[in-house]
């Protein structure tokens, strides 16, 4: 509510590249109070229902946005990502979009009364959502470049030189359960792959848990710093999940602070290396199906599953690498998915294989939001 009044001042810089390139700005689509819950639950303007099925969640933060192109709304959306809001719920909703690498899409929101906070700086970053991953690919062109806004932003060619068409196949990631849907979900995708002429191979890359622990300590860490202002900004659905799901660490210190980014190096050192041998990994975004509205809320026991099921999507953030979610088909009812990890400024393979992957299964949407 605090920001019920606040009008942007001028457009950031995804919105002025995208303006630049002919589009046309149609409305600002509803997302969870500060991005901060994977629900699009508003304390001002109230839920986003998933348009396959009411009740559920379309994901968040960027819901508002992926159930206005899934129900035919809109055909092209921006977004951020820091923990899979791009990802989310692209996979909720049965749509397409990608994560760009750190660096690739310039921030730089000109109305921020703030600077970016340090777990911002290393694992925030805007995107593109569409119905296709052809839109999407058009999307990241005219919105990615070094911008004078964002100081880490840079120009790098959107098409790399050849590697080996050679796919990490990860149906049940490491640290919790996966949903048979879901998993079935990745082996559609490997399956639409292995036909495409890749070679696809099911291996879990290393230091997969590290990774889930040194992007939540860096979350946390931070948001911790922020929290006055958290508290008198957030409403109270989404002070509740971060109460919920608040994971205490020792106060900072300069000796943890460093071990923390010697961790997150340590794991982006590994990857990097698994990844001269599979230059893609393909997974789950989330690994339960879409969940009830409120369930992330109710008790800290479904808080924490809510955070367990898209621990898949905090790799790329920790690392800055970039991510195209894409469906792989319906299930129950509701839409499944994987995302396509790249190493990093190689969004190129990660969209030649999610549209691999979505020549064989076919577009889901848009679907009548009334059903």
């Amino acid at each position: 509510m605090a920001l019920m009044d606040f009008t942007a001042s001028e457009d950031s810089p995804p919105v002025e590249l995208m303006r630049r390139a002919g589009a046309v700005a149609l409305a600002r689509t509803n997302m969870p109070d500060l991005g901060l819950r994977i629900n699009t639950e508003s304390s001002l303007y109230g839920a986003t229902h998933n348009p396959w099925k009411r009740g559920r969640t379309a994901g968040g933060s960027s819901g508002g946005e992926a159930a206005a192109i899934a129900s035919g709304m809109s055909p092209i959306g921006l977004g951020n990502d820091i923990g899979g809001s791009l990802r989310n719920p692209a996979f909720a909703c049965g749509i397409a979009s990608i994560k760009p690498s750190r660096g690739r899409v310039a921030q730089g929101n000109p109305s921020s009364m703030l600077d970016m906070s340090i777990h911002a700086q290393i694992m925030l970053v805007n995107g593109v959502l569409a119905r296709t991953m052809g839109d999407v690919r058009l999307g990241l062109g005219a919105v990615m470049g070094a911008h004078h806004r964002d100081p880490q932003s840079i120009d790098a060619p959107l098409v790399g030189p050849a590697v080996v068409k050679r796919v990490a196949l990860v149906p049940e990631p490491f640290g919790g359960d996966t949903h048979a849907d879901v998993a079935e979900g990745v082996r559609v995708a490997g399956r639409a792959l292995e036909a495409a002429g890749y070679e696809v191979e099911e291996i879990e890359p290393p230091m997969v848990f590290e990774s889930y622990l040194a992007w939540s300590e860096l979350m946390m860490t931070s948001l911790a710093v922020a929290q006055p202002l958290l508290v008198a900004l957030l409403g109270a659905e989404g002070q509740r999940f971060l109460e919920l799901t608040n994971i205490e660490y020792p106060p900072a210190s300069p000796e943890s602070m460093a071990l923390m980014h010697e961790s997150r190096y340590k794991v982006e050192k590994a990857w990097r290396e698994f990844m001269t041998a599979y230059p893609l990994v393909v997974g789950p975004v989330w690994t339960q199906p879409p969940f009830a509205h409120g369930y992330d809320i109710i008790d800290a026991d479904t808080a924490m599953k809510v955070v367990e099921l898209f621990r898949f999507v905090m790799p790329a953030n920790l690392m800055g690498l970039p991510a195209a979610c894409v469906p792989t088909g319906v299930a129950n009812g509701l839409p499944t998915g994987v995302q396509v990890m790249g190493t990093l400024f190689r969004e190129d393979l990660c969209l030649d294989a999610a549209e691999a992957i979505e020549n064989s299964v076919g577009v889901l949407t848009p679907i009548d939001p009334r059903e």
